[in-house]
């Protein structure tokens, strides 16, 4: 991989003011990270920003627990630029110059290896392995020991679903766990958190929100679009769903936290 990695900020180096996160907000992600250990002392946490209103949420809940929490820890940002004639995330480069969040904006064209190496039927795990595997060599060089994701519930009830469907297995993400390497832990704030909260919140906060517009996946619906629809559906007749599901998935988010 020859991607071409831009540090952009020093930390409080910028001007930008931070927005507040609604109570209900700040409440699932405080009971996610005492549940599973998220944050710890002396930490140094990448978060993946990819612009869009989960992973801009994300960013502004850290700063509040970062203020708030009892424990210390650091934090930056990395964005993944596939180089997509329908996708640009540089947009974020100013704003987190503003925020003075120090920021990593890492261009890889993921785009033309992925025509040259996979069909469309593949292009989504090839472009999310790519990214993650830029993710993780961006915070070993950068010396940061977390990655933290903005997954939030609706996520992992779509991944549990297809999974068990398509797969036959019980799965779904995992709230944290340590990689195979042994030298990074991944973490999901939001897992107690709906994709709603994470909506209202960015709407009202005016965050600067990057819609994601691949061909490859729009061009033909997904899965994961399906399993949505589904929930959707299920949850207009049982409004309880979600509160069930979260129940279900709980020893499945936990899955690996020994090793984390």
């Amino acid at each position: 991989m020859n991607a071409i990695l831009s540090p952009v900020t020093d930390a409080g180096a910028g001007t930008g003011v931070f927005a507040r996160p609604p109570k209900t907000l700040v409440r699932a992600v405080g009971r996610a990270i005492g549940e599973f250990d998220l944050i710890r002392e002396g930490d140094r946490i990448l978060l993946g920003l990819s612009g869009g209103k989960d992973s801009l949420s994300l960013l502004h809940l850290l700063h509040h627990f970062r203020r708030q929490a009892p424990v210390r820890f650091e934090f930056a940002a990395v964005t993944i630029d596939p180089q997509s004639g329908a996708f640009d995330p540089s947009p974020l480069i100013p704003y987190l110059e503003q925020l003075g969040v120090p920021y990593h904006y890492v261009r890889e064209p993921i785009m033309a290896l992925a025509e040259t190496h996979m069909d469309n039927n593949s292009y989504c795990a090839f472009c999310s392995r790519m990214k993650r595997g830029l993710m993780y060599r961006t915070a070993r060089e950068q010396g940061y020991n977390v990655l933290a994701l903005a997954q939030h519930l609706d996520d992992l009830a779509e991944s549990f679903l297809m999974s068990a469907f398509h797969g036959g297995r019980l799965k779904t993400m995992k709230a944290h766990y340590r990689i195979d390497a042994g030298d990074l832990r991944v973490i999901r704030p939001l897992v107690h958190a709906r994709e709603r909260q994470t909506a209202d919140f960015a709407h009202a906060a005016g965050l600067p929100v990057i819609v994601e517009n691949c061909p490859a996946c729009f061009d033909m619906p997904t899965q994961r679009e399906h399993m949505k629809q589904l929930l959707r559906r299920e949850e207009a007749a049982n409004p309880h769903a979600f509160k069930s599901l979260a129940t279900a998935l709980r020893p499945l988010m936990r899955d690996g936290m020994d090793q984390a």
